[in-house]
């Protein structure tokens, strides 16, 4: 599903789009999505201006006079900026309209990601309350996870991909930042070294940073906002490289079902 570099390439596409547009609308074909899209959502978002565009985790927040639309895309979903009488595409459930004549489009074959509306703070709402906290920010440093860890068992790949230690660090990074940093996935998060921990903050920063970069991970069905597939692909190390040579020590990678999820590692380099 898109992860992190992918909705923040999407929130930096659509952030000049949209910026000090009012949005005159909505057509919703189809409210059956993760959690059913508002009734009444045209209504509500009618001759609101939006203000600006963030992302939180993964969901992308539309920041409007008196109120923020809660965007999360799910496992296949996409946003684009079209005119508003281009003919709609299959599985194009929502449409927010713009006072320029255009349309945000959402489309999502598979139907897991939403559309909500809050007219408090979205960050207080209850997707996002106990969200931990971004990557990039200050208060992801070595100390804060080797405190987190301490005397867990769990294994240190799932730890570092459950959003209440940080946000956005999904399967396909936390595999590529553990490499890097050299931890082995499999080992136990309260014993990795705070050095290690250290190493692991570094290395999830730059993972992050360089496919945001690129543009994202193409994995199956992700496109970007203007419809291009993300590029970070070609720079995996171990990700979807079983039985493929290790760049490090042309060791063999391995390829192992770790909380439920494909997990790529080198034996060798990750201890």
């Amino acid at each position: 599903m898109p992860e992190l570099p992918e909705v923040e390439t999407t929130r930096r596409a659509l952030a000049p789009l949209l910026a000090a547009r009012t949005l005159t609308g909505a057509r919703v074909h189809n409210r059956a999505l993760r959690w059913p899209v508002p009734a009444g959502l045209g209504r509500t978002v009618a001759g609101r201006a939006v203000q600006v565009v963030e992302r939180r985790s993964k969901y992308l927040l539309l920041r409007c006079a008196g109120g923020t639309l809660i965007v999360h895309l799910g496992m296949t979903g996409f946003l684009r900026v079209v005119p508003a009488d281009e003919p709609r595409r299959k599985h194009d459930h929502v449409e927010l309209l713009l006072d320029d004549g255009r349309a945000l489009r959402f489309n999502d074959s598979r139907r897991f990601g939403a559309i909500l509306w809050t007219a408090d703070d979205p960050l207080a709402h209850p997707l996002l309350a106990g969200l931990g906290p971004e990557p990039f920010d200050a208060a992801f440093d070595a100390g804060y996870l080797a405190g987190r860890a301490a005397g867990r068992v769990v294994a240190v790949k799932p730890f570092l991909m459950d959003a209440k230690t940080v946000v956005g660090v999904g399967n396909i990074y936390a595999s590529e930042a553990l490499h890097r940093a050299g931890i082995d996935p499999r080992r136990a998060a309260g014993r990795v070294s705070r050095a290690a921990f250290e190493r692991l903050v570094t290395a999830v920063r730059d993972v992050l940073s360089e496919a945001i970069a690129a543009g994202g991970t193409t994995i199956r069905d992700f496109v970007s906002s203007d419809g291009e597939p993300g590029y970070f692909r070609i720079s995996l190390r171990v990700y979807g490289r079983g039985g493929e040579a290790c760049a490090g020590c042309g060791a063999p990678i391995k390829q192992i079902r770790l909380g439920q999820r494909s997990t790529y590692f080198c034996a060798k380099c990750q201890k």
